[in-house]
């Protein structure tokens, strides 16, 4: 991958949805998937230790609803340590709710996880 390529790192407690989250995303051209974690306390950690080597993220996707701590804190607690890595929630449409909570975490917008390939990128 190129230096202009985005850079992705995917956070999801179902392991369906990471797995097709990287793998879509690692075949597209101008992405490149750096990380990936099933909850938010394995997502911090795995922040930090890319932040170790000055190569974090440019985006999070980030589940909203999942354990240890939960998509809303997680975003808050990436905005605060990381402020130039955007965040971007990836939710159910049942989920929806709790879009309005993330945003004033910190997150940059949401896509519902019924979207479209192309809504995604």
């Amino acid at each position: 991958m190129t230096s202009e390529a985005i850079r992705v790192f995917v956070v999801d407690d179902h392991e369906v949805v990471r797995l097709g989250l990287r793998a879509f995303l690692g075949a597209t051209p101008g992405i490149e998937v750096v990380g990936e974690a099933g909850d938010g306390r394995s997502a911090l950690e795995g922040l930090a230790a890319l932040a170790a080597r000055d190569a974090l993220p440019d985006v999070v996707l980030m589940d909203l609803v999942m354990p240890e701590p939960d998509g809303i804190t997680t975003t808050a607690a990436v905005k605060q340590t990381y402020p130039g890595v955007e965040v971007v929630v990836v939710t159910s449409f049942g989920e929806a709710h709790r879009v309005h909570s993330a945003l004033e975490a910190g997150a940059t917008g949401y896509v519902l996880k019924d979207a479209e390939v192309d809504e995604i990128i």
